[in-house]
């Protein structure tokens, strides 16, 4: 690798990290209706199990309801049957034969509590990903210096442009995290 090419592929990284975290967090259930939070429901169909949003329209239509609207209606129970069966959601649908309908129930506080520790472990993932790129980073430009591809000065510059770009990276999943929390937690 050389040394042009070490912090665009590093702030990639970060962003890839970043970006994953973001989407983790909206499979958290928030205790308002969110179309997201089913994004990881997979459904046997047609032979293979294939995700949610593949085979059905998704949309909240209040703040305590959403619904969900399968594109082919023979699809109707197995699309319940892994709703309900997704023990992490923890809601149980109803259908008329054409629409299922989620009831969002409000959140206990036994339930906010673990949702919180939730999203702190997601922080935490998120974090020993961020410090992976950053040590990978911190090697390859070792690496170079230790093969006189760069100088002392060289290192350190770009050194401090990795940590800087961390540093940044970090203190927003940190708010965002705690975004997140307040949101559960203030509800």
């Amino acid at each position: 690798m050389q040394i042009d090419q070490i912090v665009p592929i590093t702030k990639s990284k970060l962003e890839e990290a970043f970006n994953y975290f973001i989407e983790d967090l909206k499979t958290i259930r928030t205790g308002r209706a969110n179309a997201a939070i089913l994004d990881g429901v997979t459904v046997e169909a047609y032979g293979t199990y294939m995700p949610l949003k593949q085979i059905a329209n998704v949309v909240a239509v209040e703040a305590q309801l959403l619904q969900v609207t399968p594109f082919d209606p023979s699809n109707i129970a197995n699309i319940s049957e892994a709703i309900r069966n997704n023990s992490s959601l923890g809601l149980n649908p109803s259908d008329d034969g054409k629409i299922i309908r989620l009831p969002i129930p409000p959140l206990t506080e036994e339930r906010r509590r673990e949702m919180t520790r939730q999203i702190r472990s997601k922080e935490e993932d998120c974090m020993v990903k961020i410090r992976n790129i950053r040590h990978d980073a911190m090697n390859a430009i070792d690496k170079l210096k230790k093969d006189k591809v760069i100088g002392e000065d060289e290192a350190k510059r770009q050194q401090k442009i990795i940590d800087e770009n961390v540093s940044e990276k970090r203190k927003i999943i940190e708010d965002k995290a705690k975004e997140k929390e307040n949101e559960i937690l203030n509800i």
